[in-house]
């Protein structure tokens, strides 16, 4: 203790106690930014969650702008007399077959490109990057035509075929994520590959039992890209569906609100219900997000 009283740490933290105007000059404004972040987020949906829950909404949102000013589930329950549940199965399985396709088809690719040399690699890999700058909507009419053609021989690959849908995805997609995954599997040592090989094993071995789990992060990246792709997709989805039994969530949902009849209420209650399924794939793989699309930015 001094002479006054007061200890010498009290002393010390007195004199470096950061005047207000300096404080928020250098960190505060984060705050104050994050806040509004936040609050410009999080509004749409709270929103939509309001008007999902509103019974009163039908052919206009306006009844839901006093937010939650009327609770009920009346709207997720004229759901089930409706085509959504049918639509949700759809999408779910297109996404998730995408999903898994991308998945397989990208990381062989990733593997090919990253450990073995051969002639055209190099061009290759260039024509993957200029192709991967093109978006696949420039193709779709080329796509309706050549599946047009291609159902009067395969009916099962033509036009409103789910499988023709999930194939069309698997091509566009393949560029882009090969080389995301690339850059990934370059930064696995090759030593790893070798010392697998000197103890006997093949090169199926190596790839999954020892690239293919060190390499996961990456994976479960591409894999979630890939699903939310095909989950949001409408043109493509348009187009090469043409019945009501095998449209997705994205082309259904559109007829409540673009057409003459509009049902802004089922709208807002499949939104909601609709928005699950990413929402939980992001929980689950959220620890794999960052080192996923970091991973392999050093080296490539």
């Amino acid at each position: 203790m001094d002479a006054g009283g007061v200890d010498a740490g009290q002393l010390k933290v007195r004199e470096n106690k950061m005047p207000f105007g300096r404080w928020f000059r250098e960190l505060g404004f984060r705050h104050v930014v994050g806040v509004i972040a936040v609050v410009y987020a999080a509004f749409p949906i709270v929103y939509i969650l309001s008007a999902a829950l509103n019974p009163n909404i039908s052919t206009t949102l306006t009844g839901a702008n006093e937010m939650f000013s009327d609770v009920s589930v009346q709207n997720f329950t004229e759901l089930n007399d409706t085509m959504f549940w049918t639509w949700l199965k759809n999408t779910l399985i297109i996404g998730v077959v995408t999903a898994i396709g991308t998945v397989l088809m990208g990381a062989a690719a990733a593997f090919a490109f990253s450990r073995y040399r051969f002639q055209g690699r190099k061009v290759t890999l260039m024509s993957l990057m200029v192709i991967q700058m093109f978006p696949q909507l420039l193709t779709f009419v080329a796509i309706f035509l050549l599946l047009t053609t291609l159902g009067d021989v395969i009916p099962w690959l033509g036009i409103d075929s789910k499988i023709a849908l999930i194939s069309v995805y698997l091509g566009g997609a393949l560029g882009a994520n090969t080389f995301l995954m690339y850059g990934f599997f370059n930064s696995i040592p090759i030593e790893l590959d070798e010392a697998a090989k000197i103890d006997g094993a093949s090169h199926a071995q190596v790839y999954w039992g020892i690239i293919m789990p060190l390499v996961i992060p990456i994976l479960a990246v591409v894999g979630l890209l890939s699903f939310i792709s095909a989950f949001n997709d409408f043109i493509l989805s348009r187009t090469i569906l043409t019945s009501q039994q095998n449209w997705t969530l994205a082309v259904g949902m559109n007829l409540w609100v673009g057409g003459n009849d509009k049902h802004w209420d089922w709208f807002a209650a499949g939104s909601v219900i609709s928005a699950l399924p990413i929402l939980l794939l992001f929980l689950f793989l959220q620890k794999y997000i960052v080192s996923g699309l970091t991973g392999g930015a050093v080296k490539g």
